[in-house]
Formats: C-alpha cells, structure tokens, sequence
C-alpha cells in the first residue's frame, strides 16, 4: 500500500508539472494585450512572449533528456521545476517588456528540463499496463492545461490581472517540486552519453537565428540585410550541425534513423499540428481581444470550442488504431483539419459567434493524430532505439511548434501589409507599421499610428480580415500537403500499421 501510494505521489508531481507547461503556452497568447497595455513594447516583443519560450523550449529538449540520464532524473526533475516556479513568479513582477521576454527564455528552458526529465523518472516508478495508465494521465492533464488553459488564464486576467497567471504556474510548480523532493526516487543511466555540445550549440544556434530571421522580416523586409543575414548564418550552423551529427560517435540526433520510411512519417506528424491547430491557440485570442473587441474571459470561451477535443478523442483514436490504420486516421484527421480551417477562413471579423463551428471541427480532426502520435514515435524503430525516437520526436514536435508561430506571425504581417496596400490605399510605410500591430491585435494601435485622419477602423479591419483568410488558406494547403507525406511515408513502413497502446488499458 504505500509503494502504491508513493507512486501516486510521483504522478501527482509529474502531472502537476504536466498542467503548468501547457498554461504558459496558451495562457500569456489571452493576456498578450493586458501585458503590452502595462509593460509596453512593440509588435516584434509582442511577437517574442510566445517564441521566446517555445524556442527555448524546443531547443533544450534533447539537452535535458542527456542531463536527466547522467546526472539523476529526480535531481533534473527539482531543478528544472523548482526553476520554472522561480520564472513563472518572477515574471509576475518583470519591469518591462525586455525583461519579461528574457524571463520567459529562462522558463522555457527550465521548462524543458522538468519535462524530459519526468518523463524518465516516470517511467522508472511504473511498469506494465501500470506504466501506459500513468503516461495517459499525463497526457490527459496536459490536454487539460490545453483545453481549458484560455478559459482559466481569461478569468484570471479579466479579474485579478495577468500577473495572477504566473503566480498560478509558479504554485503549481511548487506543488510538484515539494511532491517530487519527498517521493520521487533516484535514478540515472549508467551507460549514459557524455554531452555533445558542439551539436547542441550548433543546433540551438541555427534555431535561435532562423526565427529571428523570420521575426525581423515583417519589420526589416525579407530581402533586407538582418533579415537574409539571419536566414544565412542559420542555414551554415544547420548544414554544420548535420555534419557533426554524422561524425560523432555518440550523435545527439542519430540521422540513421530516417532510414526507416515510418520514423520519417512520424517527424512530419509531430510538425503537423504545428501549423494546423498549435499556431491558433496564439493567433485565435490576439484576434478575439484585438481585432473582434471580446474580453479575455469571452475569447477564453470562445477557445474552448477549439481545445476541448483534445480531452476525449485522442483516447478514442489509440484505441481503434489496432482495426484502423495509423496512417489512415492521422490522414484523416488531417484532412478534417485543413476543412475546418477552410471553413474558418470564410468567417470575416465581425462574425465570432459563427467561428465556433469551424473551430470545433478543426479540434476534433487534430484530435486524431494527436492520440496517435507519442506511441508511434517509439513503435516504429527498433526497441532498443526508442529512447533516442523519442527525444528527437519532442524536439521536433515542440522546436516545429516555435518555428511556426514565427513563420506565422511573419506571413500574417506581410499578409496585412499587401492588403493595407491594395484595400486600404496606404502608402508603403504606413501598411508596414500598421501591418505589424495588426497581426498582434493591436487595433488602437494601428489606429494611432495613422494620425487624426485615419480614425475609421473599418478599412484596417476589412485588410486584417482579407489577410487572415489569406493565411488559413495556406494552412489548409500545408495540412493537406502533410497529410500525404505522412500517408506515403508510414505506408511504406510496415510498423505503421502497429498497434498503437491504448491509454485506457
């Protein structure tokens, strides 16, 4: 019984860590305007409260998966969460924008450490049936951060502030970290590798420089020096960490693995959501509160229609995947996506109420490969290859989350500023500066910039509209795109068609 019980208490640690994560994705996206209304800062350090954490995030990854297994997943664990409640508490109080972006670096990070470390001391706690009941129920407290993240952070900010939003992560972090520091056991990987930092830095650096390429773009145009210079000294550090990769003994990306056409399918479905569902929870609230005049508390709401699949029908999809193809119903679900999106692209600003739809169908297609997705990413390699699957799997599915939002954000600006151009009859200069407000949701803003004579918010709101219609389109296009690479590579691989474990089990 109290074996049992201290189990219990590891996944209490581990889910409360697994709730918080997901809270500071989607919850700073609702309280973006209230932040900037109070720390000041432009659209590029708008842009920079959800990157500066995903990319953070996704580069550390397979960093802290290496420091968890030599050093002690528990050690790893307490640091990495007690880091992140520091970050999340300090962010309460940043003074200004600049430094709430650097904060938010620091949580990703951290982030990233409690993350892949608790998922290796979890799996050390369970095993059996035991083992894929409790990974489910992590994953079910993540879908819950997810889900009802915007609803939460809404409330929190419409009545007590946004502050109050890292103040609830911090305590939960806390909570984990008490739970953790008293139950959680030891352990480390003896055979563990030794840390291949000319490959993290290589990696991280091209990384970080590709997004600020992609974020300086909007600002600075696409052919302008900081902007190609970026882009540029991105691609020698990618092309260098790929031939470091290939060389070392003890690779931190083991590229041999793309040899098995399913385990290429599974990249590409980790990246998937990126584009068709994880870039809406950022974009969706900065037009809700922005450009559609809701609340927070209405446009958390309002999301919820979005999320709130992600609570049951992963679990359905795991367990029909033994009678169901993977590669079917990832497909599937894909296709579903990018029809939800073409839906969501006729609803012009205005129209909030008839978003809901489109909305919930895009949820529900996600919802499908979603459930799919963390048992795959080990099923189709090799047993003894799955730990190394699995790492490159999460950095992929969260570094593709972080580049997207860039990608994104960059396309919606310049998208806004061709339309400002064409539609609204402004001058280059003038599109520019009000393009970029306006793809952060920062209507008052764009209204200021062009003086008393612009005082009319329907022509910017028509050019927004045009934009974001624009932008789901070619959304659409890269989900259906998706849809058939991941239908081609995982019919090729014969473990595709492995069953998948059902969480329920």
């Amino acid at each position: 019984m109290n074996r049992t019980f201290n189990k219990l208490l590891v996944l209490g640690a581990v889910c409360l860590s697994a709730l918080a994560i997901p809270l500071c994705f989607t919850g700073p996206a609702v309280a973006m305007g209230a932040i900037g209304r109070q720390l000041g800062g432009g659209p590029l350090a708008m842009n920079w409260i959800s990157n500066a954490f995903m990319l953070t995030f996704g580069s550390s990854l397979m960093l802290a998966g290496t420091l968890a297994d030599r050093f002690g997943r528990k050690r790893v664990f307490l640091l990495g969460t007690g880091g992140f409640a520091l970050f999340s508490l300090a962010l309460a109080h940043a003074p200004g924008i600049v430094a709430f972006n650097c904060l938010r670096g620091g949580q990703g990070c951290a982030g990233a450490l409690a993350l892949a470390s608790s998922m290796a001391a979890l799996a050390q706690e369970f095993d059996g049936p035991g083992r894929a009941r409790a990974f489910s129920l992590v994953g079910t407290t993540f879908g819950v951060g997810l889900a009802f993240g915007p609803l939460l952070c809404g409330y929190l900010v419409e009545h007590h502030g946004w502050p109050t939003l890292f103040y609830a992560a911090g305590l939960a972090g806390l909570g984990a970290v008490l739970l953790g520091a008293a139950r959680m056991h030891e352990s480390r990987d003896p055979q563990a590798r030794r840390l291949d930092w000319p490959g993290l830095l290589s990696f991280t650096g091209a990384l970080s420089l590709l997004t600020c390429g992609i974020l300086l773009a909007p600002q600075y145009g696409w052919t302008s020096l900081p902007t190609l210079g970026a882009l540029l000294a991105a691609g020698v550090l990618l092309a260098a960490f790929i031939q470091i990769e290939g060389r070392v003994a003890r690779p931190m990306l083991d590229l041999s693995l793309f040899r098995y056409p399913a385990f290429t399918g599974v990249q590409f479905l980790a990246a998937a959501p990126a584009y068709s569902f994880v870039v809406l929870l950022v974009l969706l609230p900065e037009r809700l509160i922005g450009i559609e005049g809701m609340s927070e508390l209405e446009a958390g709401w309002a999301m919820l229609g979005l999320s709130a699949p992600l609570l049951v029908l992963p679990f359905i999809a795991a367990s029909v995947s033994h009678r169901i193809a993977p590669a079917r119903l990832a497909a599937g679900g894909l296709l579903a996506t990018a029809a939800g999106l073409l839906w969501l692209s006729g609803c012009a600003p205005g129209q909030p109420g008839a978003m809901r739809w489109p909305m919930l169908l895009i949820g529900a297609g996600i919802s499908l490969p979603w459930g799919l997705m963390d048992g795959l990413a080990v099923s189709v390699v090799p047993k003894e290859r799955a730990g190394m699957a699995a790492g490159i799997f999460s950095t992929t599915r969260v570094a593709g989350e972080g580049l997207a939002l860039a990608i994104v954000a960059a396309l919606l600006a310049t998208l806004t500023q061709h339309s400002l151009s064409t539609q609204a009859g402004l001058a280059p200069e003038q599109a520019m500066q009000a393009a970029q407000h306006l793809a952060v949701g920062k209507l008052d803003s764009a209204l200021q910039l062009l003086g008393p004579g612009r005082e009319q918010a329907q022509p910017l709101v028509q050019a927004y509209g045009a934009a974001f219609r624009s932008l789901l389109h070619i959304l659409a296009a890269i989900t259906v795109a998706t849809a058939g690479v991941i239908w081609y590579f995982m019919g090729r691989g014969a473990a595709a068609s492995a069953t998948v474990v059902d969480p329920a089990a």
